[in-house]
């Protein structure tokens, strides 16, 4: 059963991490109740939470505009992150980043991540998702393009995508 605040897909739960839950992933000590994946956390998955720390320290944890660990359903086992940069701006849109680790890439876990993420947010106000990845990351604009988003322009490394509701 998925705990409350958590966004449950067909074979994922998004669980938003607390600080202390956030505080042992960047440590990259699991605690009694954790279960990470063989590789979790990887780097990606320190950065992003360091980040939500950061928020949590200058003005509160900003839930449900947080940070989520992405366990598999299966086992419970974390096996990437994903995460708003913070609340809604002023046009009420958020912007998303997401990592599943190595070993379980090619699976199609960051996509329904990102449709089960964007399907809650759909409920929370939101008018819309942003997002971007470098220019020659095809796979992570495949994982963009399969949840919705599309390309709304690029500069010299980055590509942007947004969905508006």
């Amino acid at each position: 059963m998925d705990a409350p605040g958590d966004v449950g897909t067909a074979r994922l739960v998004l669980h938003p991490l607390t600080p202390d839950e956030a505080e042992r992933v960047v440590a990259g000590e699991p605690g009694p109740g954790d279960r990470w994946a063989p590789g979790y956390p990887d780097a990606f998955d320190v950065k992003g939470v360091s980040s939500y720390l950061a928020t949590c320290s200058i003005s509160g944890d900003p839930a449900p505009f947080g940070t989520y660990e992405i366990r598999r359903r299966s086992d419970g086992c974390a096996i990437g992150g994903l995460g708003l940069h913070g609340p809604p701006a002023a046009d009420e849109t958020v912007t998303v980043g997401y990592s599943v680790i190595a070993a379980q890439r090619g699976n199609g876990y960051a996509t329904e991540a990102l449709r089960g993420l964007v399907a809650r947010l759909r409920t929370l106000g939101v008018t819309g998702v942003r997002a971007d990845t470098d220019l020659d990351n095809t796979a992570s604009q495949r994982v963009l393009e399969a949840a919705g988003l599309r390309a709304i322009g690029e500069d010299a490394t980055l590509r942007y995508y947004a969905l508006l509701f």
